[in-house]
């Protein structure tokens, strides 16, 4: 199959990366949460090859995330679980570092709270929460292209939209989780790091 393509991906991949490493610099279990098109797990899983980089996403996806997996070949790179935040989590194993990436202003607020909370429950002890995207502060936009972003998204689905930062860490702290960094990201985007 011709393999999904994203463009936001392969423009934020390397800086996304260079602020995760300092977190990833040891042999590590990663489940990335919504893999996309998968170009992330395997720029990620290529350029640390000491972690274990589990792909997730709806079933939907599967086919676009093997794509990429198989023409990578890596050996630490895991072919996707099927994840739906509607049906719950299909895993039982913790995690050291849950990873998601342009997931929180695309699901509803309850699948928000769905994947925060699941994420209480898979990481293990000292583990990271790693979260990607737009965030609003204090209920503001950061620039006038995430208001732009927001209005497109709920003509989409009235239910998706950037999230409030507060809240995030709201919900985050009811699982134990608390905010290490919120590091300011290329294209208005956040780079969040939580750990248990």
């Amino acid at each position: 199959m011709t393999k999904p393509y994203s463009q936001a991906c392969e423009n934020n991949k390397q800086p996304i990366l260079e602020k995760l490493t300092p977190y990833l610099n040891k042999p590590l279990e990663v489940l990335e949460v919504g893999s996309g098109t998968g170009q992330h797990a395997v720029h990620f899983a290529a350029a640390l090859p000491h972690l274990t980089w589990q792909t997730a996403d709806r079933e939907v996806n599967h086919a676009g995330i093997q794509a990429w997996l198989d023409d990578a070949e890596l050996e630490n790179a895991l072919p996707p679980l099927a994840l739906d935040l509607y049906h719950g989590w299909p895993v039982n194993q913790r995690y050291d570092v849950i990873y998601t990436a342009n997931t929180l202003h695309i699901v509803s607020s309850t699948l928000v709270e769905r994947l925060i909370a699941g994420a209480g429950r898979h990481l293990k002890e000292s583990g990271y929460l790693i979260v990607y995207g737009p965030f609003n502060y204090q209920g503001e936009f950061t620039s006038e292209s995430n208001r732009e972003f927001d209005a497109y998204l709920k003509s989409q689905d009235k239910e998706s939209g950037i999230r409030d930062q507060e809240w995030v860490l709201a919900l985050a702290a009811e699982q134990g989780l608390t905010l290490q960094q919120d590091y300011a990201m290329p294209a208005n985007n956040r780079l969040l790091v939580f750990k248990r």
